[in-house]
């Protein structure tokens, strides 16, 4: 039996653990923690105990007593990933294993601007131009810079999960239309300024032309016997595509064999012009690793939990075929 500790993960991790579940020759027993005590995931969790509000250190020294109370074997981490890939080896001491990668490649992966500094001179990557402002006169500066060449710029902070802080920008926006559609993403410029303005500094924003092609997303996981490397071309709709594109493919492996990744993770690009460009790397299971899994039938979760306790298991991906796959809410009774 093998203990496998989830610490407060998106709502989609349910089929992921699933999957993590199905394993043919161990028992795989879930604890589940979630600062929202209602989580749905806990339908699919053998355990489930509210996590704590606790930040950096004190986090830790609670995941730490967390592990030792229920005998954790392996900790999946998602909040606080950083904090708990700088500590892997205090859980390493106490016998837990974690699914993450190496602090420094985590630590990296989290910064955006980083990131692209790190791939900036790297022949086989394409980055976008981009600056990275922290005041609101930077951020006019690097704004008037980037329109001398592209139709339109974009916004994120440098740490962000999910694009929450993205944001398109526009020169004019008619204030009577803006009633008549979704906003979604977009802002003026003036609006953006203004708020910028409202502080002498920020955290770090990174200014960028907007890639308006497709989104990427590419589901990884490298193993002894070969990279697993899955793309989803997203769209507005539901439905996404997974296409064995030869150079998403092998741009993807080029990212990362320059980063040395060991678990699961996710490389998301977009295209500007019919050219491809890396948006960012996240270093755990995306919300979207279901569609990834089913499409391709190949279970990365429990290939990764293989891969972390010394096992390999057998994986075969039919990239021949393009296919189409799509999600539907099922609901299910909390309590």
């Amino acid at each position: 039996m093998i203990r496998v500790w989830f610490n407060h993960w998106f709502s989609t991790a349910y089929r992921l653990i699933e999957l993590m579940k199905d394993d043919k020759e161990e028992e795989i027993v879930i604890i589940g923690t979630n600062l929202q005590l209602d989580s749905v995931i806990q339908k699919v969790c053998d355990e489930w105990y509210e996590d704590s509000p606790l930040k950096g250190d004190e986090y830790i020294n609670f995941c730490l007593d967390f592990c030792k109370e229920h005998n954790i074997d392996v900790f999946v981490p998602r909040r606080c990933m950083t904090d708990v890939s700088r500590c892997k080896d205090k859980f390493e001491k106490i016998g837990v294993k974690v699914l993450v990668d190496d602090y420094s490649v985590v630590s990296l992966l989290e910064n955006k601007a980083k990131t692209y500094e790190f791939f900036k001179n790297y022949e086989n990557v394409r980055i976008p131009d981009f600056y990275s402002v922290t005041n609101a006169q930077q951020f006019a500066e690097a704004y008037t810079e980037l329109r001398k060449k592209y139709e339109q710029i974009c916004v994120k902070f440098v740490r962000d999960e999910g694009g929450m802080s993205f944001r398109k920008i526009a020169e004019k926006v008619n204030e009577f239309d803006r009633l008549r559609v979704y906003q979604g993403t977009s802002i003026s410029y003036d609006d953006l300024y203004s708020a910028l303005s409202t502080r002498e500094s920020f955290d770090e924003l990174m200014v960028m032309p907007y890639l308006e092609g497709n989104e990427v997303s590419v589901d990884c996981l490298r193993t002894p016997s070969g990279t697993i490397a899955i793309p989803r071309i997203k769209s507005p709709v539901r439905h996404e595509r997974i296409v064995y594109d030869t150079e998403i493919i092998s741009t993807t492996a080029n990212v990362l064999n320059r980063l040395n990744l060991q678990y699961p993770c996710n490389v998301q690009f977009r295209y500007k012009d019919g050219q491809l460009y890396l948006l960012e790397v996240n270093t755990r299971m995306s919300g979207g690793l279901q569609m990834s899994c089913l499409a391709s039938n190949v279970n990365i979760p429990n290939i990764a939990l293989n891969k972390l306790l010394g096992k390999e298991i057998d994986w075969n991906i039919d990239d021949e075929t393009d296919k189409i796959v799509s999600y539907i809410e099922i609901p299910k009774l909390i309590r």
